[in-house]
């Protein structure tokens, strides 16, 4: 070979996106949506093979124009395209529009919306809450853990791993980020076939001694059956021994908001400061309610609109929440009792650090076969300001003019 010669880089091999479907809904349950939330595949054949993702928070017109010009092959967004119920999608129509040339471009749509905002370690509150540098976090209203038995059974020496395989694949032995979760212990079986019997192992009215292996291995109730169908189905036994067993209730790290804390106290002011560098700069700025020398410890966070977890925020003893869309009568009556001080930022800014996040974990779950990448396009709805005070508080020259004009009103 030439020394100046070159070797052509090899596109990446790429999946079929029913894998990077399952991949995205591995760490984004779909179970863990609202009823009334639209998540999943919007549009796509899953056959169909995927080389490069697009994160984006809004499916909006300049994002797909984004998506067709980068030439990705699926997009992944945060907000809903078609979050209330449709008869149709005619190119007429806004939305619609939008999927005729998501479809003509050989584009998929995936959505993980309020399952992503509830998602443990990798959702969007987990991800505002790392930007702005919290440890020991929580969530603020926790969602309860699976309900899981542990199944025990005993099985030939020959056949214990095609036997945990196929439990696996029904469902068995997952614990956090692990599958295939399975306690083994050897031990001898004994028997004695009886007339009616067709033993596999051992002869009619002889006592039978058979080296087998105890498996124990948790299962999702909701699954209970598939295992126990998986199980009958390749045990080579007659009758298996089996048991099931009721676990305990576990803690969850799924839930909406999180709660942690900061690595030493600031003031207001300065955690104001430290919202405002962190997340995308927008029209609307960072908002505040609260003393900016008040000082911040414990810190609240619910990506998007968290008016509902205000109580939530002030249970957990925090000193600010942070959030987005905090409506008038909210936040005045929150500042009249007892609790956090109010951080309220663009309902944009708040969801995007999930972003490169979600696509990091893609990357990383597929082995490097995608390319992924975080829309450049801000979707924040609010393209510019005139006037408003952009002070964060006010001066002792504005106090001061403030009493001289009430004075002269007098």
């Amino acid at each position: 070979m030439h020394e100046d010669a070159t070797v052509r880089e090899l596109p990446l091999p790429g999946l079929a996106l029913g894998d990077v479907v399952a991949a995205l809904e591995a760490r984004y349950d779909p179970a863990l949506a609202e009823e009334w939330d639209a998540v999943g595949l919007v549009c796509g054949d899953p056959e169909e093979p995927v080389r490069s993702v697009m994160f984006a928070v809004d499916p909006t017109a300049e994002v797909v124009d984004e998506a067709i010009a980068t030439g990705v092959d699926l997009l992944v967004t945060h907000h809903p395209l078609l979050l209330t119920p449709v008869h149709g999608v005619p190119a007429s129509d806004p939305k619609g529009r939008l999927v005729h040339r998501l479809v003509r471009a050989g584009i998929g749509l995936f959505v993980a919306h309020t399952n992503a905002d509830r998602a443990p370690d990798h959702g969007v509150n987990d991800a505002l809450a790392a930007v702005l540098g919290l440890a020991d976090v929580r969530p603020l209203e926790s969602v309860a853990a699976p309900e899981t038995d542990t199944l025990v059974v005993f099985v030939p020496v020959g056949v214990s791993d095609q036997l945990v395989d196929a439990l696996s694949a029904a469902g068995a032995g997952v614990i956090g980020d692990y599958t295939r979760c399975v306690w083994q212990t050897t031990g001898t079986g004994t028997f004695i076939p009886g007339d009616g019997a067709h033993p596999a192992i051992g002869r009619l009215g002889h006592v039978e001694r058979v080296p087998e292996i105890r498996l124990e291995m948790v299962v999702p109730r909701a699954c209970r059956a598939e295992v126990l169908r998986a199980l009958l189905e390749l045990h080579p036994y007659e009758d298996p021994g089996y048991a099931f067993f009721e676990n305990s209730a576990t803690p969850s790290r799924a839930g909406l908001g999180r709660v942690g804390e900061l690595s030493r106290p600031v003031t207001l002011r300065e955690f104001a400061e430290r919202v405002a560098t962190s997340l995308p700069a927008t029209p609307g700025g960072v908002r505040i309610a609260g003393d900016p020398d008040r000082i911040v410890r414990t810190v609240a966070v619910c990506g998007g609109s968290g008016a509902s977890m205000l109580g939530a925020a002030s249970s957990a003893g925090a000193d600010v929440f942070v959030t987005s869309d905090l409506k008038h009568h909210s936040a005045s009556e929150a500042t009249q009792i007892p609790g956090p001080a109010l951080c309220d930022v663009a309902h944009f800014a708040s969801e995007w650090p999930w972003l490169p996040v979600a696509a990091d974990l893609l990357h990383r779950d597929l082995g490097a076969r995608v390319e992924v990448a975080v829309s450049a396009s801000p979707t924040d709805p609010w393209t510019w300001q005139v006037g408003g005070d952009r002070r964060s508080t006010p001066s002792t020259t504005d106090t001061a003019r403030l009493h001289s004009a009430e004075e002269s009103v007098d």
